[in-house]
């Protein structure tokens, strides 16, 4: 296990912070990993009022493009060069398997690299002339951008804001979650090297982990923070969209979800069974666009569910760290309490656990946060188990009778973000993809993302759009410039 920061960068420095220190916890056997500094409200504070300075300085200000895009692409190397590293303490700290920790830390420096190509070649519009003058459409810099990450995934999710934050010319304050500051620490070490080795402020980042309540809550309200990025659940995402309103700011907020995955009976069955289990109960659930109600065409439900089961038993549980584990333990036994309380919610309304609904037995479990992958059926599309947000390695199967039927019951959800299609029909695919009231349609596959395609949420599921080449104008102000053409004076110039 490489060294684990326990200091926190406040205003370019590292140092520990004057607020309530924070314990993370390995959720594979309970004990505790590292206890980190926090900052006070003042810290926080401090770091806005020393971003707003470096992203005013000329060394930084007047950067061209080009040169920022160098910095962003040795961000990148500086992160695949520390991918085991990184990819180790995001296991420890939330249970992850290595592989897709691994594949998380890899995915950051893609998102560095991609930015630094769309900004290299991102460009500014000369506008059509109405008259005597040349029009010019320009974008700047925001200023200090609060971006505020989840526990599940956070290297991606800290390079899916950072990168086109730093990318556009603004300073950032992070802050990652209580939970799991250790990876976002340990990025915010690479890219404070990096902006050393540009001889740059390095004040441009603050990691700032914490409560959400404290931390959180100061970053959004500090007068100098223009911009906030916030993944998180529905809930806190509204209360940020309010505060944001009252600032008259934008955000950009990637909230929760409920997402169908659906096998039509023309599905290869072999193909739709893995993408499934792959869908639901990699990343032990813990996924915003996790595929938790799968309906299935009644025609084959029972033959296809019966088989998933018998599937979904066989999976291995085990500690992230085990190259055969394919279902990690939940990030905190708190978060695998509440699962389970959702589990057990599902009883009370009728639903039969056709495999798992408890914790695995054994020595090797018992001081983890684990909870075996499960499939429900039984209930309704309108009971609250498919409605709420469970956030974990629970599965709800539901059958339906004709393309309406699954329409209505899939579209009926206050979330938006993802869908799943298994199908051979590639125009029924095409047009019930489009019927899907969702930011992300799958079709044949799962969980695939590229940096160049943007990804967002409908309803609950949020506002506004991350990656893809516009991530970068999303954190910039759009300005017009006039230019007079004319020889004569304007009207009322005598």
């Amino acid at each position: 296990m490489p060294t684990v920061p326990t200091d926190i960068l406040i205003a370019g420095q590292w140092r520990r912070g004057a607020g309530e220190p924070l314990d993370t916890v390995d959720p594979a056997t309970g004990r505790v990993l590292a206890t980190v500094g926090s900052p006070s409200a003042e810290e926080v504070s401090e770091a806005a009022e020393a971003a707003a300075r470096a992203a005013a300085e000329p060394a930084w200000r007047d950067l061209l493009p080009h040169e920022r895009a160098r910095l962003l692409h040795r961000i990148g190397d500086l992160v695949e060069r520390d991918a085991d590293e990184l990819s180790a303490l995001q296991t420890a700290d939330t249970g992850k398997t290595l592989a897709e920790t691994r594949a998380l830390a890899l995915s950051a420096a893609g998102t560095f690299r991609y930015l630094a190509a769309a900004l290299e070649t991102a460009e500014d519009t000369l506008t059509p002339s109405r008259g005597p003058y040349v029009t010019m459409s320009v974008h700047e810099p925001i200023g200090v951008i609060g971006a505020i990450n989840p526990w599940n995934s956070p290297v991606a999710s800290d390079a899916q804001k950072l990168a086109p934050a730093l990318a556009a010319g603004n300073a950032v304050l992070l802050k990652p979650a209580a939970w799991t500051p250790l990876v976002s620490l340990a990025l915010g070490r690479l890219i404070t090297r990096a902006l050393e080795e540009f001889r740059l402020p390095t004040a441009l980042l603050s990691v700032l982990p914490g409560s959400g309540r404290l931390v959180g809550d100061a970053i959004v309200r500090h007068p100098l923070v223009a911009r906030i990025g916030f993944t998180g659940g529905t809930a806190t995402g509204r209360s940020i969209a309010a505060i944001a309103a009252q600032k008259l700011i934008p955000a950009s907020l990637e909230l929760g979800g409920k997402s169908p995955t659906i096998v039509r009976a023309d599905a290869d069955v072999e193909q739709a069974l893995a993408g499934v289990m792959f869908g639901i109960f990699s990343s032990s659930g813990q996924s915003c666009i996790a595929g938790s109600r799968l309906f299935v065409a009644r025609d084959i439900h029972d033959s296809f569910v019966g088989e998933l089961v018998e599937r979904v038993r066989a999976l291995r549980v085990g500690p992230g760290t085990d190259p055969t584990t394919q279902v990690g333990p939940l990030v905190h036994h708190r978060h695998r309490d509440a699962v389970a309380a959702y589990v057990d919610l599902a009883r009370s309304e009728g639903a039969r656990v056709l495999c798992g609904g408890s914790a695995p037995e054994g020595e090797r479990y018992r001081d983890g946060a684990y909870y075996l992958p499960t499939v429900l059926d039984g209930l309704p599309n309108t009971s609250r188990t498919c409605q709420e947000e469970i956030f974990g390695p629970v599965l709800v199967a539901l059958p339906y009778d004709d393309e309406d039927d699954l329409v209505r019951q899939a579209n009926d959800s206050v979330y938006g973000l993802a869908c799943g299609i298994w199908t051979r029909d590639a125009r029924a695919a095409w047009h019930l993809a489009r019927r899907i009231e969702a930011g992300t349609v799958w079709i044949n596959t799962y969980k695939q993302f590229s940096a160049s395609t943007p990804f967002s949420g409908w309803k609950d599921s949020g506002l506004g759009t991350e990656k893809g080449r516009d991530a970068i104008r999303a954190y910039q102000r759009q300005k017009s410039l006039y230019w007079g053409t004319s020889a004569s004076p304007l009207p009322w110039a005598n």
